[in-house]
């Protein structure tokens, strides 16, 4: 099976440079093929189906396991027909056992992930920057591990670990380092509480992996800044809720704009029309191909 470009493309990015050091990929959170194209026409270089994003804008639903593995399959399989971006997934726990860890790497690789991520809590799981957290036995989440980089082809897995809350710091290092002996390809140390927390994961596994770190908008991190994270030996910023985070915020008074006006002609100057969605969706490009094969320009 030759290697997909999408995965070709993240490894290159994310090569050392001569000095060993790695360049930090801001990458911003998806959910539908619609945020997807966003990011990718906005510049970025990479996409993060966020499995929090997921639930919420499409279910109106917590992160807390309540999305099936089907279920981002599909969404992985629409983004995937409309991007080329390298896409990393939230594959949550993997849905379940090493079995179904296995089941899960090749649904998703098959719909076209480029990492797969797996995390060490407990089912159902909750968002990483929630309290109340538990974990499953390091020696279930090596196993998880494996199980992930023997069912893959070619998508890079990336080990997760959220024991920092629960169990501390020292714990959630120990995790990071027999996870990434398991075989992980990336390491995600998810909420180090302090600076020097983070400092202390970046100088552990900076030069070895590529590191991922969590940038939530209120949730736990000791540093909002990519160029703090870069300089610590971090590869990987994920922003999984800015365009949710955002929509969210927006939406309450557009929605009561148009209750007490009965008209959105106030909102204009802030709002997209519909040319402008088309615009970004392509439908000048669509109408163009089908008349390829003789339909009609309407």
């Amino acid at each position: 099976m030759s290697v997909p470009a999408h995965i070709e493309a993240l490894r290159a990015l994310l090569q050392p440079t001569s000095d060993g050091k790695r360049r930090l990929l801001s990458v911003p959170g998806c959910w539908d093929g619609l945020t997807a194209l966003m990011i990718e026409q906005a510049g970025f270089e990479a996409a993060f189906l966020t499995g929090g994003g997921l639930a919420m804008a499409r279910f109106g639903r917590p992160d807390m396991g309540l999305v099936a593995m089907s279920q981002v399959t599909e969404t992985i399989e629409i983004i995937r027909d409309r991007v080329n971006l390298p896409l990393i997934v939230d594959g949550d726990t993997g849905f379940g056992n090493a079995l179904n860890v296995a089941a899960t790497v090749r649904a998703f690789e098959r719909a076209g992930a480029s990492v797969i991520q797996i995390e060490d809590q407990t089912s159902p799981k909750r968002c990483g920057h929630m309290a109340g957290k538990a974990v499953v036995s390091s020696a279930e989440m090596i196993g998880k591990v494996k199980a992930a980089v023997d069912a893959r082809e070619n998508t890079l897995i990336s080990a997760r670990t959220d024991a920092a809350s629960v169990e501390g710091i020292d714990a959630a290092l120990d995790r990071a380092e027999a996870y990434l002996e398991a075989g992980a390809d990336f390491i995600f140390v998810e909420g180090p509480a302090t600076f020097a927390d983070t400092a202390r994961v970046g100088a552990q596994f900076g030069g070895r992996v590529p590191l991922v770190h969590n940038l939530v908008e209120g949730g736990v991190t000791a540093t909002k800044s990519g160029a703090e994270l870069e300089a610590m030996g971090f590869a990987v910023a994920l922003h999984p809720l800015l365009l949710l985070h955002g929509f969210a915020a927006r939406a309450p008074n557009w929605l009561s704009v148009l209750r007490d006006n009965r008209s959105t002609e106030a909102l204009e100057p802030e709002i997209a029309t519909l040319q402008h969605m088309n615009g970004i969706v392509g439908a000048r490009a669509l109408i163009d191909e089908g008349a390829r094969y003789g339909e009609v320009d309407l």
